[in-house]
C-alpha cells in the first residue's frame, strides 16, 4: 500500500509535471502534495517583495488546482527545514514513498541529498525526476565527460546529439486523497531556523514582525500558504501575477501570433517597451515551474515548423536553448556563484570583490575597511542600485526592475555593462546580488550566468564593447522607459531625454529639471570612467588567469594584475582585438554579435 509525498519546489503546476506522474504511477492509497518553507530562502537568498507575491501566488493557485480535481485535497504547507521536516512526516504520516522533481543550484543539489539519505535510512523509496529543464543533465553529462561548455554553439551540437525531449502530458484528471495529517507534537526546538534567521538578508524589505516560523501548519493549522504580512514582508509593486492558470493564460495569448514567433529575434526586440513588452515576460513562470519549458518548446515547435523562421541562437526556441546551457554549466562548474575557485571565470581585480581570510573564508562585507576609492564605488553601486546614477536610460532600467521585478533582456545588458566592464568596474557578484533580490524570474543558473557573460568574465569575451548612455534611442528617441520610471524628466524635449547634462539651463528650467536637486548630476564623467575601466579590463585579459588560479586562492592575484599592469605597457590583449567602432543593434547574436546559425531537429 503506497502512502506517497509529492513534494513540490519549482513546480508549481499539474500540466506536465513528470515528477508528480511519477508520483501517480505508483498507484497511492493516500498522497500528500506537499511544500516545506526552507528558511534558507527566506532568510539567507535574496528576495525582494515582487518575488515574494509572485511566488505566494503560484502557490495559492496550485493549491487551488489541487482542490479543484480532489475537493479533500490542497497544497500542504510545511514552515521548517526540509532535513528535519520532512523525515518527521515520513515517520508521522507512515509514508513509503518520496518524490520530487530533480534541481541543479548547488544548494538545492546538497540539500536533496541529505533528505535523500535521510529518507533512505527510514525505509522510505525516494525517486526524483527529471523536469525542470528540457535535456536531463545526466544524459547530457554523458557525452560531456561533464566538462563546462563556455560557447552555445557547441553545447548545441551536443543536444542535437540527444533524443528529442518528449512531448507534454496532460494534467492529471484525478488525484488520490491525503490521509491524516495530525502534527500536534511537533516542537519547534527540534526544528529550530535560528542559524538562518539571525543572518536575515531580507530584512531590509520587512516593515513588520517576521512569524512565518510561529507554527509548523500556518495560523490556522490548515497548512495554508502563508502571507506577505507573516513574512513582515513591504508591500509589493509588481505587476506580474504568479500561478499556473496566469502561465497558461499568457501562452495561449502570445501562440495567437505565430508571425511574430516565426519571425522573433531577441537583438532586434526593444528593450524600451514597457507595456506591453516586447518579449514573452514567461521567464518567471518558468523559474518557478507555472509554466513547464517542454509544453512552451513544443508549442513553439509546432508553430516553426514547415516555415522558414529564425533559428537558435535569436529565435524563441534558442531562448530555451540558452536556459538549458546555462542550467548545465551551473551543475558541472565548481564555485559557480563566485569568482574564487571558479575555473571558467577570468579574474578581474574588481572593486568590492568579495574578501577571503587565509583558509579561503569569505570575510563579512561589515567587518572590512574601505579605502577612500572603495568608499567611493559603495557610493556608485548604491547609487546604480536605486536607479539614482545621473544617467536616464540606466536609471530608468533599475527603477523599472525595483518597481515590477522584471526588465528585459538588453535592458539587462545594458546596467550589467555599466556596473561592470564598461564604466564602473564594480564586481558583477554585487550587481548579480541585486538582481538576485529584485528579479521575480530570478533564476541562479541564469543569473549568474549572464553575469558572468556580461561582464565579460565568461562565455563573452568581447570587454571592449560598451552599451552607450543613449543605447535605448536606437529603438525609441523619445525616451518612453525614461518619462515612465523617472517622471522627473518627463517634460525635457527627446533631444536631451537621454543625456540632460547636456541640455542648455533654459531648456532644462523649462522642463522644471534642476541637476543636482530634482534629478542627480552623472555621478561620473562617463568617457573618462569608461577609459579607465577599459584600461583595466585590457590588463585583466592580458595576465589572463581563471577563479582556479593559484595566485586568485592564495590572495595574490591583485597583485599579479598590477605587475602585469607595469610589464605589459601598451601591449595586446591575449584573447581579443582592439576595440571596434561602436555597434548598434542586430539580429546576430545574444546581444547583437554575431553567432553562427543552429538548425534544431
Amino acid at each position: 500500500m503506497a502512502r506517497v509525498i509529492y513534494w513540490f519546489r519549482t513546480d508549481l503546476r499539474l500540466h506536465d509535471s513528470p515528477a508528480l506522474q511519477a508520483a501517480l504511477d505508483l498507484k497511492p492509497d493516500v498522497l500528500f502534495p506537499t511544500w516545506c518553507f526552507d528558511p534558507r530562502y527566506v532568510y539567507e537568498q535574496r528576495v525582494g517583495p515582487n518575488r515574494w507575491k509572485f511566488l505566494l501566488e503560484s502557490m495559492s493557485d496550485t493549491s487551488a488546482a489541487i482542490t479543484k480535481v480532489n475537493p479533500k485535497s490542497q497544497l500542504f504547507v510545511l514552515r521548517g527545514h526540509p532535513t528535519t521536516i520532512l523525515p518527521a512526516l515520513l515517520r508521522k504520516w507512515k509514508i513509503s514513498d518520496i518524490v520530487w522533481e530533480k534541481d541543479d543550484d548547488p544548494y538545492t543539489m546538497e540539500r536533496d541529498k541529505a533528505v535523500e539519505k535521510l529518507a533512505k535510512d527510514a525505509g522510505v523509496k525516494v525517486h526524483v525526476v527529471h523536469g525542470h529543464t528540457l535535456y536531463d543533465a545526466e544524459a547530457i553529462e554523458a557525452k560531456t565527460k561533464g566538462k563546462p561548455y563556455v560557447s552555445y554553439g557547441p553545447f548545441v551540437k551536443i543536444l542535437e546529439g540527444l533524443p528529442q525531449p518528449p512531448r507534454p502530458i496532460d494534467a492529471p484528471s484525478s488525484l488520490p486523497n491525503p490521509g491524516p495529517t495530525d502534527l500536534a507534537d511537533l516542537k519547534r526546538s527540534e526544528h529550530s531556523v535560528d542559524t538562518w534567521k539571525k543572518n536575515d538578508n531580507n530584512a531590509e524589505n520587512r516593515d513588520g514582525e517576521d512569524k512565518i516560523y510561529a507554527s509548523f501548519t500556518g495560523p490556522d493549522g490548515k497548512f495554508s500558504v502563508p502571507t506577505m504580512e507573516e513574512l513582515g514582508m513591504a508591500k509589493a509593486t509588481g505587476i506580474h501575477p504568479g500561478g499556473e492558470t496566469e502561465a497558461l493564460k499568457r501562452l495561449e495569448a502570445y501562440m495567437k501570433d505565430k508571425e511574430a514567433i516565426i519571425n522573433f529575434e531577441k537583438p532586434k526586440t526593444n528593450p524600451g517597451a514597457f507595456d506591453p513588452a516586447a518579449t514573452t515576460v514567461l521567464s518567471p513562470y518558468l523559474k518557478f515551474g507555472a509554466l513547464s519549458v517542454r509544453t512552451f518548446y513544443w508549442r513553439l515547435q509546432d508553430v516553426v515548423k514547415g516555415t522558414k523562421h529564425t533559428q537558435p541562437p535569436v529565435s524563441l526556441i534558442g531562448q530555451c536553448l540558452w536556459r538549458e546551457f546555462f542550467h548545465y554549466n551551473m551543475r558541472v562548474t565548481p564555485n559557480w556563484h563566485e569568482i574564487r575557485g571558479n575555473p571558467i571565470c577570468k579574474y578581474i581585480d574588481w572593486r568590492l570583490d568579495d574578501r577571503y581570510d587565509d583558509k579561503g573564508e569569505p570575510i563579512p562585507r561589515s567587518e572590512w575597511k574601505l579605502s577612500d576609492e572603495e568608499k567611493e564605488a559603495e557610493k556608485v553601486l548604491e547609487a546604480w542600485t536605486h536607479g539614482q546614477t545621473g544617467f536616464p536610460w540606466i536609471d530608468a532600467i533599475m527603477r523599472q526592475l525595483k518597481m515590477h521585478g522584471w526588465i528585459h533582456h538588453l535592458a539587462r545588458h545594458s546596467v550589467a555593462c555599466f556596473l561592470t566592464r564598461g564604466h564602473a568596474y564594480i564586481s558583477w557578484v554585487r550587481g548579480k546580488e541585486v538582481f538576485e533580490r529584485w528579479l521575480i524570474d530570478h533564476d541562479p543558473a541564469m543569473n549568474t550566468g549572464n553575469w558572468m557573460w556580461l561582464s565579460a568574465s565568461a562565455f563573452y569575451s568581447q570587454w571592449f564593447r560598451v552599451y552607450g548612455m543613449a543605447y535605448g534611442s536606437n529603438w525609441d528617441k523619445s525616451g518612453a522607459l525614461i518619462r515612465e520610471f523617472c517622471p522627473e524628466l518627463n517634460k525635457l524635449p527627446d533631444k536631451y531625454i537621454y543625456e540632460p547634462w547636456k541640455a542648455p539651463v533654459s531648456v532644462l528650467k523649462e522642463a522644471g529639471v534642476t541637476l543636482g536637486q530634482t534629478y542627480p548630476r552623472p555621478i561620473f564623467d562617463d568617457k573618462a570612467a569608461k577609459a579607465e575601466t577599459q584600461a583595466k579590463m585590457k590588463n585583466a585579459y592580458h595576465v589572463n588567469i581563471h577563479g582556479d588560479h593559484e595566485a586568485v586562492l592564495n590572495g595574490t592575484a591583485a597583485k599579479m594584475l598590477k605587475e602585469g599592469a607595469a610589464a605589459a605597457g601598451d601591449g595586446e590583449e591575449s584573447e581579443s582585438k582592439s576595440p571596434s567602432k561602436k555597434r548598434k543593434p542586430d539580429s546576430k547574436g545574444k546581444d547583437g554579435l554575431k553567432q553562427p546559425k543552429l538548425k534544431m531537429k
